[in-house]
């Protein structure tokens, strides 16, 4: 969606990323990161090799999806809540909302232009959020590559996920829950 996107305003949001991160390196504020990502037993895969006159098959079916709203900083700490349901603007507040009890000094969180962040029951939490010590930062309009937790999304989706976890809702379940309960640990990624 590069076409999309105004190239002025996304080098405008990278320079204000890059000075929120020094900042966070001079240990004036903690940043965050925040989106959602479905998952549901429609598996993602980008492209496979098999051997000639072979044929693998990769089990899929609708269903159900479970929604992931989650939070990573530059360390890997990350922090996620599960939805079955849809997501809408009161799910994405009562999450933040969550976040911002644990805060334990002045945070910024950078966001996309989701309909859900860009609502106008969104941008009425916006000044009790800075109260309580957290900023919302928005990125310019596609511009996903400033956004890290979509680096997240994709690892758990393209690498983490076994292909198992695609044979019923409930293996689903148990393989997206473990991978979650293990962002950090298990499953690290360094994004120095």
């Amino acid at each position: 969606m590069r076409s999309k996107r105004n190239e002025e305003a996304f080098q405008q949001s990278k320079k204000q990323v890059a000075a929120l991160i020094l900042r966070e390196k001079n240990k004036e504020l903690d940043l965050y990161y925040f989106d959602e990502s479905g998952f549901s037993l429609t598996p993602c895969i980008p492209y496979a090799w098999q051997p000639v006159g072979e044929v693998i098959e990769v089990p899929s079916s609708r269903s159900k999806q479970f929604n992931v709203l989650g939070f990573v900083n530059r360390n890997c700490h990350f922090e996620s809540i599960v939805v079955e349901g849809s997501v809408t603007t009161a799910v994405v507040i009562a999450c933040i909302d969550n976040f911002v009890s644990q805060l334990k000094g002045p945070t910024t969180l950078i966001v996309d232009n989701a309909p859900t962040h860009t609502s106008k029951e969104f941008k009425g939490q916006i000044d009790k959020w800075k109260a309580l010590g957290l900023t919302i930062k928005p990125i310019s309009p596609y511009s996903p590559e400033l956004n890290i937790i979509e680096i997240v999304w994709r690892k758990i989706k393209y690498e983490w996920l076994p292909f198992s976890a695609y044979e019923s809702i409930e293996a689903l379940r148990e393989s997206l829950f473990e991978v979650l309960a293990n962002i950090g640990g298990k499953y690290k990624i360094d994004f120095s």
